[in-house]
């Protein structure tokens, strides 16, 4: 399976910088925050939200991959306490607040293609956040919520198995392997 470092700095690589959280991962600690606590509504509607960005096609989706539960873990061992707060704050205006405002019900109750219209202008304003932000200010929450789907769909089994192409145990190295346009790239 792919190690914790290589699924980080792939991650990082789609996402185009650094991912919250990634460093307190790496090294073992946790923030020492605790007390959040997510119910299993919480975690469906994560997993709802994950499978909405990484849908299931000839591959499996986020859902299967259980990015939700990912999600929890990451948020709640590796953020800082004001990423945390901005985590479980943005999850709620997703929930109700932005969705209702955006499509006129809560987005458990919008159809999947209202979902993805929904997200992809979300997405849209949180590109335009990034650009604008300061500093000290935390990440949008939708980027966070962006950036733990995939890092928890490709560092999981069914993401480094079924959506990339994996080995085990590889053989020796080869510098040169043709690529043909179309091929999933390869989990480490």
């Amino acid at each position: 399976m792919m190690n914790r470092r290589e699924a980080l700095s792939r991650v990082a690589l789609i996402m185009g910088g650094t991912v919250l959280g990634a460093e307190a991962f790496l090294s073992g600690c946790t923030t020492g925050t605790t007390g959040l606590k997510f119910s299993q509504d919480d975690i469906s509607f994560l997993n709802e939200v994950a499978e909405t960005i990484l849908p299931a096609t000839d591959t499996p989706g986020a859902k299967e991959a259980k990015v939700g539960e990912f999600m929890t873990v990451i948020v709640n061992d590796c953020y800082e306490a004001k990423d945390q707060t901005a985590f479980m704050e943005g999850m709620k205006a997703l929930q109700l607040k932005d969705s209702k405002a955006k499509m006129g019900k809560a987005f458990m109750e919008a159809s999947p293609a209202e979902r993805t219209a929904f997200l992809t202008e979300l997405d849209k304003e949180a590109a335009e956040f990034q650009k604008t932000k300061k500093p000290e200010e935390t990440k949008h929450y939708f980027t966070m919520l962006k950036e733990l789907t995939l890092w928890g769909f490709f560092s999981s089994e069914v993401g480094a198995t079924k959506a990339l192409r994996y080995i085990a145990v590889p053989g020796r190295f080869e510098g040169t392997v043709p690529y043909k346009k179309g091929d999933k790239a390869w989990a480490t």
